[in-house]
């Protein structure tokens, strides 16, 4: 086994002039400023909820229950993967971090390494007294993808495997939140998005394309997993994976959901930490990424949402000796379960996705407006066509 080497540090939230976060996404720093600060008081009353229940026995029962989960998910990722080299051992240099990243989230390392070291060590959550906020979808996001872990697909998927837990809390009674259905969405490797065929984005196979798309629900413990790669980086954004959550959707028959059904609970992104990313961009096919990098302490979103009440850094464990072998992460977020943004003006449809194919939301502006972007052609609930999809390597994102 191997042992967790943490550091807490002071974290230093800063409010920076927003840049563009994905081409055609702009938004008023002042209106900025003011939802910050909104949700930050959001964040700060989450935190004491959470921290009033999370003693209880139900909350203790479900830690436990996480903790021998995530242990038996390693067990099996390895023994399925062949893998018997003993994860990587490192030394990480605190003081190399950006300052703000207030956790040293790799589980991997260890200073003092022992098999004695006890699981709940290892794979305890890093967010159980911590609230994700809710911030923008931004302009990408598809309706109509498919109920599926393994979002990767045979084009346009390569790159370092990680196997994603993510686990609901409702903040008001630090129970699981079971049955919410969660979207996921990312870059590939070189940074390019499927489903979206826009100038900054032009997608293989362009509006048709699923790859790293797709959606689960959480079980009886609020845990979605997924099968996907590390994100690749674009220009003026952190390298992030987003995140969104519906409660009370109507599942269809064809593992889609209908639209305009159950509401929108949470959006958020995950951020990664900068020396992970450093050495999984020195691999094939991210070293092929011509674009330009951006820092998690100069995105915006990864400073609205890095706070000392919330933290959007998944923890991470390798699986082997290095990158080739994979990785697990696993977060925990912290979620008003009677919340709903379908109306925010952050929650914005790009495109659907149908048994058509896949088509542009005319009425969707970037950057939100439409509030949940109906119109332009609602999908029909069909199950998509199944066919593989691609994105530009020398497109961007």
């Amino acid at each position: 086994m191997v042992q967790l080497s943490k550091f807490i540090a002071v974290a230093a939230a800063c409010l920076a002039a927003p840049a563009i976060a994905h081409p055609g996404e702009k938004h008023n720093p002042h209106v900025l400023k003011r939802e910050i600060h909104t949700r930050d008081a959001m964040a700060a009353h989450a935190k004491r909820s959470l921290g009033g229940c999370e003693s209880t026995f139900h909350a203790r029962e479900l830690n436990k229950r996480s903790i021998a989960r995530r242990s038996r998910t390693v067990q099996k990722l390895r023994q399925k993967r062949g893998i018997t080299a003993s994860p990587k051992k490192q030394r990480r240099d605190l003081a190399a971090l950006e300052k703000w990243e207030a956790i040293d989230h790799n589980r991997t390392d260890i200073l003092d390494y022992s098999p004695a070291t006890p699981e709940s060590v290892i794979f305890a959550a890093n967010t159980s007294c911590i609230l994700s906020p809710t911030v923008t979808d931004g302009p990408y996001y598809v309706w109509g993808e498919v109920v599926r872990q393994n979002v990767k697909e045979d084009l346009y998927s390569d790159g370092v495997d990680v196997f994603l837990e993510v686990q609901y809390i409702d903040i008001n009674t630090c129970k699981p939140v079971p049955g919410a259905l969660v979207d996921i969405w990312q870059a590939n490797a070189t940074g390019v998005y499927s489903g979206i065929s826009e100038s900054g984005n032009y997608a293989a196979d362009g509006w048709d394309s699923t790859y790293l798309r797709g959606i689960q629900q959480t079980d009886r413990d609020g845990v979605a997993t997924f099968e996907s790669i590390f994100p690749g980086h674009y220009e003026g954004r952190a390298t992030h994976t987003h995140l969104l959550t519906h409660l009370n959707a109507t599942l269809l028959p064809n593992k889609t959901l209908e639209v305009g059904t159950g509401s929108v609970a949470h959006i958020g992104q995950l951020f990664w930490n900068e020396v992970l990313r450093s050495a999984v961009e020195d691999t094939y096919p991210y070293n092929t990424n011509t674009q330009n990098v951006t820092t998690n302490a100069e995105d915006m979103w990864s400073i609205e949402q890095a706070d000392s009440a919330y933290d959007p850094f998944p923890e991470y464990l390798y699986l082997g000796d290095d990158l080739d072998d994979g990785l697990f992460a696993w977060i925990q977020i912290g979620i008003n379960a009677t919340a709903d943004f379908t109306d925010n003006s952050y929650y914005s449809i790009a495109a659907y996705y149908d048994a058509d194919g896949g088509h542009q939301n005319e009425d969707s502006s970037f950057g939100g407006g439409s509030g949940g972007g109906s119109g332009g052609g609602a999908p029909s609930g069909s199950a998509p066509s199944g066919t593989m999809a691609g994105a530009s390597p020398s497109a961007s994102a």
